[in-house]
């Protein structure tokens, strides 16, 4: 079985093919179309909260963890009410990928020590990098397709080198585009934790791209993509290891950023007319319209009480009469669980389902 090198061994002439050429334009116009789009909200902390929620629960059901949305959105309104296993385990994802952002943001960089920490929020341990061999990744009868490096001194020379290639682009001089999936390739082979390995990578995906200027916020979410083509995904990444398959793979990834750009520009522009409604309906109607009311009823998609009073330091008796009347008015609706109130935002709700 071949040993994993690294990602400066190859040449990067390699990409220069008219495919991945031409895949790489389509990509990076969508891309960049996404970052406008997404700087025409307002408030970036909306799209952060809803489709960070979105990318945690596509990600995590390429890893058998499912959960609906209403699940997804109860547990992030009531935790302490409503009790879903696989719901607080997506919310620790949206949480992991927040701490990156932050990470990010603050150093400019993506370091092996900030991977650490956000696979310890994701998993909710210290294990660290795996220290034990063992891990070994099956076919569904058992048959074992690739072993990854078993040895601590190799995983922790693996990720030295893979944290120089994701900060300094000057040895290997290809578009960050292709750089992100091989980073993403490297990353799974490497498959550095015990646990939690392919949603830290995919986490990291969206973080290089912020890394790299070309969004301002993580609100692309490749991993609707991967879910829909999950037995390619699997695939691609072996054919790699297999038979040096780079091209291939750099073509899946792509098209995956081209088409998750697209359908993330009209969810963007959905939720952008859907708040301008909200805006303009409650501010002809109601004397307690303001914007910080905006921008909390969308933060997420199910409100409560609390989320009123501490965005717009009123009263618990104040709050709950504005959601009782927003409720009455046709823009929330108001559900009971055990002595509880949460308030759905109509809108915003059907445009996370659609």
């Amino acid at each position: 079985m071949p040993t994993l090198s690294s990602l400066n061994t190859l040449d990067p002439s390699r990409f220069d093919t008219a495919p991945i050429l031409k895949r790489l334009a389509a990509a990076s116009r969508a891309l960049a179309e996404l970052k406008g789009v997404a700087a025409s909200i307002p408030n970036q902390g909306i799209l952060i909260n809803a489709l960070g929620l979105q990318e945690a629960k596509d990600s995590s059901e390429i890893e058998n963890i499912v959960t609906t949305h209403d699940e997804l959105f109860k547990d992030d309104v009531l935790p302490a009410t409503f009790t879903n296993p696989a719901a607080k385990e997506v919310l620790r994802y949206r949480q992991a990928l927040h701490l990156g952002y932050r990470l990010v943001r603050e150093t400019g960089l993506i370091t092996t020590n900030h991977i650490i920490q956000i696979q310890a929020e994701l998993e909710r341990n210290n294990a660290g990098f795996r220290k034990l061999p063992g891990t070994a990744l099956k076919t569904g009868t058992g048959v074992t397709v690739y072993t990854p490096p078993q040895d601590p001194t190799d995983i922790i020379a693996l990720m030295g080198e893979l944290e120089r290639f994701v900060n300094d682009g000057s040895e290997f001089d290809v578009d960050p585009l292709i750089r992100m999936a091989l980073i993403h390739h490297q990353f799974e082979s490497i498959h550095p934790f015990y646990d939690g390995n392919g949603r830290t990578g995919r986490i990291l995906n969206v973080l290089y791209l912020v890394k790299e200027g070309l969004l301002d916020v993580p609100v692309l979410y490749l991993s609707r993509h991967i879910v829909r083509t999950k037995t390619e995904y699997y695939h691609l990444l072996q054919a790699v290891r297999d038979a040096g398959a780079w091209e291939e793979w750099v073509l899946y990834m792509l098209e995956a950023v081209e088409k998750t750009a697209g359908q993330t520009i009209q969810t963007v522009l959905a939720i952008k007319e859907a708040l301008f409604d909200y805006k303009h309906r409650i501010r002809e109607k109601y004397k307690f319209y303001s914007q910080d009311l905006i921008n909390s009823l969308f933060m997420h998609p199910y409100s409560k009480i609390e989320f009123i009073e501490r965005d717009l330091n009123v009263s618990r008796l104040t709050a709950s009469k504005y959601l009782d009347a927003l409720a009455a008015g046709g823009f929330l609706q108001k559900n009971k669980i055990g002595r509880s109130n949460y308030y759905i935002n109509l809108a915003l709700n059907q445009i996370l389902q659609g």
